[in-house]
């Protein structure tokens, strides 16, 4: 984040204490994404080894999403009334003791059940995030920290892969559970010794830089009165719900069914000359059985890796333009249409496109356009809800979570009912699973024209931007 440069107080130099709360919000973004993603990549272990099928793994999938669904606005809520802190530092060790248990669970019912508590610990990170935020940095500040944090989160899960391919090149994948859930638990530790959620109570942050967050105070007490009736009234709200919810159906494929999708597409992966090439460097240095994992591991994180430049790119863009005068309404729908838009028409195109590595990057682009709309609508949350920045967002993330409980259920229904296995393997109907996101996309760029991602809660009058 390119820091803010105000005139000194009182003869003082702002300390820049708050971009420390950034770090520990990307540290956080990734290490959530890693639980995560985890279960896709490891999808062929475990539905082996519990003997599951297609329906069951998009079940399981779905009770990840449901969960978080149902707990985002009570998380959220949760961080106006007591605070960020205490909240954050709870569904993280939530959140880790059920990643570890994840290794233990020994048929359908008991994953199913584990990776819905899972998801509850989860629901509870990006809304109490977004409060942090909302008390720790300036307005102007806010659309980058969100860039860089969903940034930090794509990059997790697009790294995720390979690092569960060659975890499970050492250990099993229910031992690979339990090592990912130590990670929660030293963020943990060390985000309570640190963070305070008034600035004010932190020994680091100095007059200068209080003064510089002065219109937060109010945000930093406890508010657990929130106007139900005016959010649910207010139509801005429901397209903003509306539009996250078609993001994650279309953006959850990525973290669920894309290994598969790459294991029987029936596109032979080293058709590629460049994937021939890098397989040949592979040679004598990686284990013979590991090099195709490795090449589709590789493959299956482009759509976050291209997420995380889609994100930091509308972040540092949009900034700019609104720094020099431009809407914050016209960027932002600007933004959300276009970023829609593209994701449908590209990840079409990903499925026609015959070479494995054109596809992917075709694919890779779709996440680019889904993530431009990220900054732009988690700083809406902030800007709508105000003091009550934590339920808005946790409200929009749980209608994005239907999408994202919705997304993974129909795919396993639909490749459960149009699978065939013939003498040459084995076909399934991706083209209805990509045109049916795709077209669920496309709704969504219709919402962000419609969409007043400024005018408070709070606040009657009509947006002025």
């Amino acid at each position: 984040m390119s820091p803010q440069t105000p005139a000194p107080f009182n003869g003082q130099p702002a300390t820049r204490t708050r971009y420390k709360v950034v770090v520990f919000a990307i540290i956080l973004a990734v290490i959530q994404y890693i639980d995560r993603v985890a279960i896709s990549q490891a999808k062929d272990g475990v539905a082996q080894d519990l003997a599951l099928t297609d329906a069951q793994m998009g079940s399981i999938f779905a009770a990840f999403g449901l969960s978080y669904a149902l707990f985002e606005i009570p998380t959220g809520w949760l961080g106006d009334r007591i605070g960020a802190r205490k909240v954050l530092v709870r569904v993280v060790l939530w959140w880790s003791f059920f990643t570890a248990v994840t290794g233990f669970a020994w048929n359908f019912v008991s994953m199913w059940i584990t990776r819905f508590l899972f998801g509850a610990g989860e629901a509870g990170c990006f809304p109490n995030l977004t409060k942090a935020f909302s008390t720790w940095l300036p307005v102007n500040e806010r659309t980058r920290a969100q860039a860089l944090m969903w940034m930090g989160a794509r990059w997790g899960g697009a790294f995720t892969p390979l690092l569960v391919v060659l975890v499970m090149a050492v250990v099993s994948w229910r031992t690979a559970f339990q090592v990912f859930a130590l990670l929660g638990v030293i963020w943990a530790i060390f985000f309570w010794r640190w963070f305070r959620d008034n600035p004010r109570d932190h020994k680091d942050v100095n007059a200068a830089e209080l003064e510089l967050l002065k219109e937060n105070e109010s945000n930093a007490r406890g508010h657990g009165d929130v106007p139900w009736a005016r959010l649910v009234g207010k139509p801005s709200m429901w397209l903003l719900w509306g539009q996250y919810f078609c993001l994650s159906y279309g953006w959850y494929f990525f973290v669920t069914w894309l290994p598969d999708y790459l294991n029987t597409n029936g596109r032979p992966l080293l058709s590629n000359e460049f994937l021939r090439w890098l397989a040949g460097m592979m040679e004598g240095s990686v284990r013979a059985d590991l090099i195709q994992p490795i090449l589709k591991a590789v493959l299956a994180g482009v759509p976050l890796f291209f997420g995380g430049f889609g994100s930091l790119f509308a972040g540092i863009f949009s900034s700019r333009l609104i720094a020099r005068g431009a809407s914050v309404v016209k960027v932002r729908r600007s933004f959300g249409f276009l970023g829609f838009a593209g994701a449908s028409g590209l990840l079409m195109t990903s499925f026609y496109v015959q070479d494995p590595l054109l596809a992917m990057l075709a694919m890779g682009m779709a996440s680019f356009c889904n993530d431009m709309t990220m900054p732009g609508s988690w700083s809406a949350c902030m800007d709508i809800g105000g003091k009550y920045a934590g339920t808005v967002s946790g409200s929009m993330n749980m209608m994005g979570n239907f999408g994202g409980m919705v997304g993974p259920f129909v795919v396993g229904v639909v490749l459960a009912a149009t699978t065939v296995t013939t003498a040459t393997g084995i076909t399934k109907n991706w083209e209805l699973v990509f045109a049916i996101s795709s077209a669920i996309y496309f709704l969504g760029a219709f919402f962000w024209l419609l969409i007043d991602p400024v005018t408070p809660l709070e606040s009657d009058d009509a947006a002025k931007a």
